[in-house]
């Protein structure tokens, strides 16, 4: 996995202004060895405990935008600082984590480190924060406002029924049906049927004659 090491100061590039103090504040109070990596397909962000006489270790894909990052940061953070309180004694997004996770959100929500309409989302998720901000559709929605612009891709619910698109990986798939949360779509090679969800960013192939419903 590729990574790159960051000096503490160069953390501001990637949070919001008016975020960094508090920020550097924990990660020296703790510790922690704070890594910005390549984007990663299956995580945004991961703690590793310190163990041995190692510090702390906190990774984050650098590709997040600004909200994003800090989001997963905090989330990460809420990992150490239930490890702090209860070891591995108690499940890693539980309720100890759950109630850690809302108090760091709510602290910096008064702050007023995050754009208004993401701290409405965020004041919505604080009871019962999801295991991943990957898991909040709505939120997901939000962030994906302030990420670069990217003209070849969109989030899967946008795509119109029975439309092919591709993935990061090249496979490409065939919109189905909504089962509930998730979107039911087929593999076009091997015709497996995986779930997709609503805010999945996918690279549409309208428009090609190869893949036409």
């Amino acid at each position: 996995m590729a990574i790159e090491e960051h000096p503490m100061h160069a953390l501001a590039a990637y949070i919001p202004k008016g975020s960094f103090e508090n920020v550097a504040d924990f990660l020296h109070k703790y510790r922690v060895h704070l890594t910005v990596t390549k984007e990663r397909k299956s995580v945004l962000g991961d703690y590793r405990n310190a163990i041995h006489g190692k510090n702390h270790r906190i990774t984050v894909n650098g590709n997040l935008n600004k909200y994003a990052f800090l989001i997963t940061l905090l989330h990460e953070l809420a990992h150490l600082l239930t490890f702090e309180q209860h070891g591995h004694r108690v499940s890693a997004h539980g309720k100890e984590w759950k109630k850690m996770y809302g108090l760091l959100l709510a602290d910096f929500i008064a702050k007023k480190i995050f754009a208004s309409d993401i701290e409405r989302e965020l004041k919505r998720s604080l009871a019962n924060p999801a295991a991943s901000s990957c898991a909040e559709v709505g939120l997901m929605r939000l962030l994906r406002k302030y990420d670069e612009s990217k003209n070849d891709v969109c989030f899967l619910e946008d795509l119109p029924h029975s439309s092919f698109f591709k993935i990061k990986d090249g496979r490409v798939f065939q919109k189905g049906d909504k089962l509930r949360k998730r979107y039911k779509c087929h593999e076009k090679d091997t015709n497996i049927v995986y779930l997709f969800s609503p805010v999945y960013e996918v690279k549409p192939l309208i428009g090609d004659k190869r893949y036409q419903s």
